[in-house]
């Protein structure tokens, strides 16, 4: 809090505010955390305290100052009660102040380094440091913030006396405590978390056993809580002074904790050694190498919850603990490489194998499990997946395992999991060492250290206390070549929620890539176009801001002056991001292809197909969207249809937006095989895009037809299956070699999502993948576009083929 002097006229008298007249200077040492819930039911420290910290570079004098504490709801007759404080606090140091002792609880205090006899109250209240001794008077925030005697204010509960709002979730068994940067905004609401209690004194020591007789037994060691399921047979008990040295400390985000191992381990190669502590939003007050008992409740979280068929990660909460000795030797990590890992990614055909015992030695998933929490180590490892902004890459431990041309690791079938991939995350904060930037085909050398977790955004993860350092691969953005007079070059390219509000640098790479690794397509598919205010949900829905800008930015990057073509979505149901419309759009360079504009298309107007008066196969709206009142669109995007014509041919190109994974068990489920829930949607908008087809190709079977877009889905799903069986339609990505099949990484697997798929009269195409964006940390989207180069049939086989000869003779010459 900042101190202040209050002065004001009233009645045309001068009332001056209580000493000091002067504001007082400002100090580095404030309230660190409360709490007094010691002795209550359900606590397991006998005793209440205060802690103080000192954030500053010097140390602090606190002689003749004191802690005050005042009810929550003070009356007239409320007293605030002192305890003097000696002494000084270190700088970076903390100060423990003892308070009163209850009848419950089985863990003492460290020794205080002053000792008080306040009884607090567990769920509410205020609580002062002061200069000086004399207890305060004031019973309102606005009267004890003025009195230039106050250092800081923490009221917690239903407080009156407070800095802004009052802390949160105080009660017998958690504290309120400032976060790890000591933050003070003057909101003790802001300011302060509630957690499990952690007092430190000046030495660093932290909660004792009571005394001899006192302590509560060790009732179980880690591996018995870890045992040989995934699921700890100790699930929703309490254990108590369970041992183990500190591993490694999670001091940032909501999830923080600790995890600590036995140095005792079993034989058992099914029962891990290692264990999380979780802490909430409190930073633990522990150290890699402290020797702990750590007591608490065994509870299996599912990070993704329940309903997700994720793996849960067996933690310890609700906890308290005891430091004895510090700077211990920590176990020997566990090693895993392509020698230690099995082929196998796990059993399968079992409604859930949580409840099957482990076998390590068989299956990769089974030995991720045994490991969990426990220390492991990966040495020299291929990038598979790059660095993001979280801090985290993918690797693999098994180098030969289903390897892309760019150094990735391909997914290309549901039984093939690739078992070798691992995330590696850090728990060093990025401001002591940043995060490698690392690009997929880079090396992470040297060792790479530490707990074996699990979370919901990639499963199984090491998150690292020492981290190797990466070295750099050949991989650069790609190029495609520039398409002949006689070619029609079509693109995707998915620019992941692109808006007015991204940066100007975004729509500069984008245009780019569309310009110079592109070499600027005659006709670009464009998908997640979102609306005018982007995220902001406020009914508003076109999106030529977004269009004109991107087009301005080609058109600086050296591009044509494309043109554009969409329909307008109804506000709100076309799923993607909240607020932000997204649809699929046309780029067009009308100096190379024409745009046959035909009236009627809306945003709930089906487009249809006709013959005219000579024959010819014609869409009834271009552009036009297909089924859009079909249920399978439900809050997804719905295909854009578009009639073009280039070198006097007709072309028709149809932009897709498939429904996403979203709701899909991960390959590490719990579940095996996983179940893919959104695969229905998906199978029935192909289904409804299949009957288009079906309808324009029976009016003209010779039709020059290029359906594109991100699919969300896979070659070998049984979407892509449903659009091209019968031979319609024809996926482009099976003309490519196997190891050039990707143009999407997720969680280390190199994927095809977006795909390029055209009708059989165009027999005469070259097809590229365009890698320059998913292999890469710095990227402008999270796919890679793709270009389909195309010689346009006439529909007469003769003419087609005299047609070719000329072209090869006319480029020959």
């Amino acid at each position: 809090m900042a101190t202040t002097v209050a002065g004001a006229l009233a009645g045309g008298a001068l009332v001056i505010a209580p000493a000091p007249a002067v504001a007082a200077p400002a100090v580095d040492v404030l309230l660190a955390e409360v709490y007094g819930g010691g002795g209550n039911s359900g606590a397991s420290l006998t005793n209440d305290f205060i802690e103080l910290a000192n954030k500053g570079p010097a140390a602090v004098a606190v002689d003749g100052w004191s802690v005050q504490y005042l009810p929550a709801a003070p009356k007239p007759t409320s007293a605030w009660q002192v305890t003097v404080l000696t002494g000084a606090v270190a700088p970076g140091g903390r100060y423990l102040i003892g308070e009163a002792k209850g009848a419950g609880g089985t863990l003492a205090l460290p020794t205080p380094d002053a000792q008080g006899a306040i009884n607090m109250s567990g769920t509410g209240g205020t609580v002062a440091l002061v200069r000086g001794t004399t207890a305060l008077t004031c019973l309102t925030a606005a009267d004890c913030l003025a009195d230039g005697r106050v250092v800081d204010v923490a009221g917690y509960g239903d407080a009156v006396v407070r800095e802004g709002t009052p802390a949160a979730g105080a009660s017998n068994s958690a504290s309120v405590g400032r976060t790890s940067s000591l933050a003070d905004t003057d909101d003790n609401g802001a300011d302060f978390a509630a957690g499990a209690p952690t007092p430190l004194n000046a030495r660093g020591q932290g909660p004792t056993d009571p005394g001899p007789g006192e302590p509560e037994p060790t009732n179980a060691r880690i591996h018995e809580i870890q045992g040989t399921t995934r699921v700890s047979p100790k699930n929703g008990t309490r254990v108590t002074s369970v041992p183990g040295v500190v591993t490694g400390v999670r001091s940032f985000g909501s999830a923080r904790g600790f995890w600590f191992q036995d140095t005792q381990p079993d034989d058992d190669p099914r029962t891990s050694e290692g264990l999380f502590v979780f802490t909430g939003t409190v930073t633990p007050k522990v150290a890699v190498g402290d020797a702990v008992k750590v007591t608490g409740k065994v509870e299996e979280f599912y990070p993704g919850g329940a309903n997700a068929g994720g793996q849960s990660l067996t933690q310890v909460t609700d906890a308290t603990w005891v430091v004895g000795a510090s700077g211990q030797t920590l176990p020997a990590p566990v090693s895993l490489d392509a020698a230690t890992l099995p082929d196998a990614y796990t059993p399968t055909g079992t409604p859930s194998i949580e409840a099957l015992a482990l076998e390590p030695t068989k299956y990769a998933l089974d030995l991720y499990e045994s490991l969990e929490g426990q220390l492991t180590r990966v040495g020299e490892s291929r990038v598979v997946g790059p660095s993001t902004s979280f801090g985290e890459l993918w690797v693999t431990l098994e180098p030969t395992q289903n390897p892309t041309a760019q150094g990735g690791t391909l997914y290309n079938g549901y039984d093939a999991q690739n078992s070798g991939r691992l995330k590696v995350a850090s728990l060093i904060p990025f401001s002591q060492e940043p995060f490698p930037q690392a690009n997929v085909g880079d090396t992470l050398t040297g060792e790479t250290a530490g707990p074996l977790t699990y979370d919901q955004f990639g499963g199984y993860s090491l998150a690292a206390t020492t981290l190797g350092k990466v070295v750099e691969g050949t991989l650069t953005p790609e190029t495609t070549r520039d398409q002949k007079n006689s070619e029609l070059a079509v693109a995707t390219y998915n620019v992941e929620n692109l808006s007015p509000k991204d940066t100007q640098a975004k729509f500069d790479r984008l245009a780019k890539g569309i310009v110079t690794n592109l070499s600027t397509p005659d006709v670009v598919a464009l998908e997640e176009i979102q609306d005018n205010s982007g995220p902001t949900n406020d009914g508003v829905v076109a999106a030529d801001q977004t269009l004109d800008k991107l087009v301005a930015a080609i058109k600086a990057a050296g591009g044509p002056a494309y043109s554009w073509r969409s329909i307008e979505p109804v506000d709100g149901k076309d799923g993607g991001q909240p607020g932000g419309n997204i649809r699929n759009a046309f780029l067009f360079d009308a100096t190379r292809v024409e745009f046959v504009d035909r009236p009627g298309g809306g945003s709930t107007s089906a487009v249809g197909v006709r013959k005219d008066w000579l024959g010819r196969t014609r869409l009834t709206q271009s552009p036009g969207r297909v089924s859009p009142a079909d249920p399978a669109w439900e809050n997804s995007r719905k295909p854009l249809a578009a009639e073009f014509r280039f070198r006097g041919k007709t072309v028709f190109v149809i932009a897709n937006h498939f429904a996403s994974k979203g709701g899909d068990q991960a390959l590490d489920s719990r579940f095996q095989p996983p179940t893919r829930s959104s695969e229905v949607q998906r199978v029935a908008q192909a289904k409804v895009l299949r009957s288009f087809v079906d309808e324009l190709l029976k009016s003209d079977p010779k039709a020059n037809l290029v359906v594109l877009g991100d699919l969300n889905d896979f070659a070998f799903s049984p979407t892509l299956k449903t659009l091209t069986d019968g031979g319609a339609l024809r996926t482009m990505v099976d003309t490519l070699p196997a190891n050039e099949r990707w143009g999407y990484v997720f969680n280390g697997n190199s994927q095809m999502l977006d795909h390029i798929l055209t009708s059989p009269r165009i027999s005469r195409f070259e097809y590229d993948i365009v890698h320059v964006n998913a292999a890469f940390a710095d990227q402008a989207s999270d796919h890679d576009p793709q270009v389909l180069r195309v010689h346009p049939s006439t529909g007469n086989d003769f003419l087609d083929l005299l047609e070719q000869l000329w072209e090869e003779l006319f480029e020959r010459s």
